[in-house]
């Protein structure tokens, strides 16, 4: 028998890892609710589009306001503690942007209880832009922020990874 390659996690002791991952999801379903718009222009609220919005709203309800916390409260204070200017600029503007994809995100959840609940109901004019701006928001991140962390001492890292965790299984 061969033996299969399992994908693997992102380790508990890593958070940029972690929070890369969130980036890969955050991905998916922004590029989710673009499609299902499509689809449900082809085929209205069936239950592939059903689906497809409850996992939409579950994502951006639940699980990215954590990760907003997670850089936020945990590491965008932590990388300023580098007293870098460029990175403290970066920092100041991707805060910003959470509120402005707060504010987009706001203006697509009637659309998508609705399309939940399989109701009709036409599709904000601003699924285009909170999709894109969203993945461009994650790799702006990736790209001008998250290198930095490499400079984290193990004490902050750890730190950051253990809050991270408690954010999650808070009840």
């Amino acid at each position: 028998m061969r033996p299969t390659l399992q994908p693997v996690a992102p380790s508990i002791d890593d958070p940029i890892e972690l929070l890369m991952a969130c980036h890969d999801k955050v991905r998916r379903f922004a590029g989710l609710a673009l499609r299902l718009r499509g689809h449900l222009a082809a085929k209205g609220p069936d239950k592939q589009a059903q689906e497809a919005a409850q996992s939409i709203l579950r994502y951006f309800n639940i699980a990215a306001p954590l990760h907003h916390d997670d850089e936020e409260v945990d590491l965008f204070p932590a990388l300023r503690q580098l007293a870098i200017g460029e990175l403290d600029q970066h920092v100041a503007q991707l805060e910003a942007e959470h509120t402005e994809l707060a504010v987009l995100w706001q203006s697509l959840q009637a659309w998508l209880r609705a399309t939940a609940e399989g109701h009709p109901h036409p599709a904000p004019d601003t699924v285009e832009a909170f999709a894109h701006r969203y993945q461009a928001h994650a790799q702006r991140e990736e790209d001008l922020v998250y290198p930095f962390a490499a400079r984290l001492t193990a004490t902050q890292i750890g730190g950051i990874s253990a809050a991270m965790v408690a954010r999650r299984t808070a009840s």
